[in-house]
């Protein structure tokens, strides 16, 4: 597999090699294996998407990441330490799919929490608290109590509070769940204006049209292994077709292409763009979800399910 940061020339932001995670089934023997021999590498400073059905093992990486599940088998780096070391967590800000904030606090009161709980102190803290409410656009609603705040409105103060200690890796579980059009509109500008700033961004999500607006590369997992991965525009070509799109064609060209546009030329044609055709993130991750579930309903697991 070629590493994110061969392409990027960076340091690997996330570095996941041979991952295998197993837990013990409650009250049954055996062991259930979410997550087998899974590999991936995230380009620091690069916006990745992990998609897959549910159950397929997302949520299961994720934790690993965070440091919050340890590995049966494998590792996880996160900027070259452990990803279960104290250090690499400080690098890292999360925002899980459905956060829980003290709906008493106001907007401002909840980031002067979490801000006093990564050690920050003083007017540093007010300045940080007043440029990310303008960066998340909560301004005008921070001195309203969070009870108050619509979907949207607690993702975006959720994004505040995962950024307020200056992370270099942002976590985010499913950003927009739940989030009108409007609001998920916002959250994905806010994850663009991360990558500007730098920040590695790693996400996951079902709604795929999102995926493909902000993601520059995407895993796909299906029970619990990576089926494919790839720069997003690699991944939605369409191989074995050629697309070719003419600037002002006269009706001449649409039966001979490539000979009238050279013969023509003088009419203004142009040739703008041979290459492939794109499918849809959405129509991929059914083919390779639904291959990958047709192999392995025809494998034999010893010793539980996986």
């Amino acid at each position: 597999m070629t590493k994110a940061s061969e392409h990027t020339g960076n340091q690997a932001a996330v570095l996941v090699s041979g991952l295998t995670k197993e837990f013990k089934l409650p009250m049954r023997s055996g062991r259930f294996r979410a997550v087998e021999d899974l590999s991936l590498t995230v380009g620091e400073g690069e916006v990745y998407g992990l998609i897959g059905p549910n159950g397929s093992g997302k949520s299961t990486t994720m934790k690993v990441m965070l440091g919050l599940v340890r590995p049966t088998k494998g590792s996880c780096e996160v900027f070259g330490m452990s990803s279960s070391s104290s250090k690499s967590r400080h690098l890292v800000g999360y925002l899980p799919e459905n956060p829980y904030f003290y709906k008493h606090l106001t907007g401002a009161e909840t980031l002067r929490f979490y801000g006093e709980l990564c050690g920050l102190r003083g007017e540093e803290l007010r300045m940080k608290i007043d440029q990310l409410l303008a960066m998340v656009g909560l301004q005008d609603a921070a001195d309203r109590r969070l009870g108050g705040y619509s979907k949207g409105m607690l993702q975006r103060i959720g994004l505040a509070q995962a950024v307020i200690h200056d992370p270099k890796l942002v976590i985010l579980d499913e950003p927009t769940a739940g989030v009108d059009p409007q609001g998920s509109r916002q959250i994905r500008d806010l994850i663009m204006n991360l990558k500007s700033r730098g920040i590695t961004v790693v996400l996951t999500s079902h709604l795929l049209e999102q995926v493909q607006e902000v993601c520059d590369r995407i895993g796909i997992i299906s029970k619990g292994r990576m089926v494919r991965e790839g720069y997003l525009e690699e991944m939605v070509a369409v191989e074995e077709l050629t697309e070719i799109v003419v600037k002002s064609p006269s009706s001449q060209l649409l039966d001979a292409i490539r000979e009238l546009v050279a013969k023509d030329a003088g009419s203004g044609a142009e040739l703008v763009r041979v290459g492939h055709p794109r499918t849809t993130l959405e129509r991929l991750f059914l083919a390779e979800t639904s291959d990958n579930e047709a192999k392995k309903s025809g494998e034999k697991i010893e010793g539980g399910v996986r």
